[in-house]
């Protein structure tokens, strides 16, 4: 078995893509129209197989959760083998670090927040953890 997706509620889809491919450059795996305002959109980090589900937000409840999806934690877990490479692109796209990049004895780890404020961890795990 693996994970396949990971459902992240989003405001829209078109803004949500234009953030995950645009900037983060994720790639578009999937966008198909289900009717009715609903679609099926798929991005993955490069190299990914595991990627997300852009879910837009109906209702109260699920507009509520739009960048909270875990109550303020860090929520996913960006791996990269080029950290300082990858750091310096996604600062450069505007993506916003809520912390200085630091040496953990995991590896190295920055902490960002995604268009909507849910918290990701940039991360290159040291090897042999």
């Amino acid at each position: 078995m693996q994970l396949g997706s990971i459902a992240l509620l989003v405001r829209d889809y078109d803004e949500a893509l234009t953030y995950y491919v645009g900037v983060l450059g994720f790639r578009l795996l999937e966008d198909t129209d289900l009717s009715q305002g609903k679609r099926w959109v798929r991005v993955v980090p490069p190299g990914a197989e595991t990627g997300l589900l852009l879910a837009q937000a109906k209702g109260e409840d699920q507009e509520k959760a739009v960048g909270n999806q875990c109550g303020g934690r860090v929520f996913l877990f960006l791996h990269t083998a080029e950290f300082w490479a990858d750091y310096h692109r996604l600062h450069a796209r505007g993506v916003q670090f809520l912390e200085e990049p630091r040496q953990e004895s995991y590896g190295h780890v920055a902490v960002f927040a995604d268009l909507y404020g849910n918290k990701w961890d940039l991360l290159e795990v040291q090897r042999g953890l």
